[in-house]
């Protein structure tokens, strides 16, 4: 598979959901390929943190617009997260696979708790992200213009944003209540 596709996805997808993200906050070990692909979009600062609760929870209220983890989520990182979101934010995890339906459920539930959006994407790597949104629809919202202007890209771009969404019956039937959009 391609070694491209997640770093876009993982990136690209909130931050052209957001209206005008200004500061991004990266939890993994490996961070160096998702601040590369975050570097595309020079006016967003960002910081990245390790895969530790004490790193998240020493961080300040409402600090990010956008949070991006490869943290294995439960409901104390969640709240933190909640915490250092704007009011307008967007979360994006790593998450079981899609057949794992009563881990899904529980985060998925959990996430509800702080979020109006919840919805599993595509990465383009046959596995899927969860995006969570306070304030905006990922393909509802989708800043065309900056989606489509983001030089030297291999995969994502505006279409894939939106078809990323896009489940098979048998997801939509199994998280029917569960995911929000």
């Amino acid at each position: 598979m391609n070694e491209f596709t997640y770093q876009e996805m993982m990136v690209h997808v909130p931050l052209c959901t957001n209206k005008d993200p200004k500061n991004v906050l990266i939890i993994s070990e490996k961070a160096e390929l998702l601040s590369e692909e975050l570097a595309r979009h020079a006016e967003v600062g960002s910081r990245v943190i390790s895969c530790k609760l004490e790193a998240i929870s020493a961080l300040d209220d409402k600090a990010y617009d956008v949070v991006i983890s490869e943290m294995q989520a439960d409901a104390a990182f969640i709240s933190h997260v909640n915490r250092v979101l704007q009011d307008d934010g967007q979360f994006v995890t790593v998450h079981p696979a899609l057949d794992e339906t009563e881990a899904n459920k529980s985060l998925m539930k959990t996430l509800g708790r702080y979020f109006k959006v919840i919805m599993p994407y595509n990465l383009g790597n046959c596995s899927t992200a969860l995006l969570s949104s306070k304030e905006y629809h990922p393909t509802a919202d989708i800043n065309l213009h900056r989606s489509d202007m983001i030089d030297g890209l291999s995969y994502y771009n505006c279409d894939v944003h939106v078809a990323s969404f896009a489940m098979g019956n048998h997801i939509r039937k199994e998280y029917l209540g569960i995911v929000k959009n």
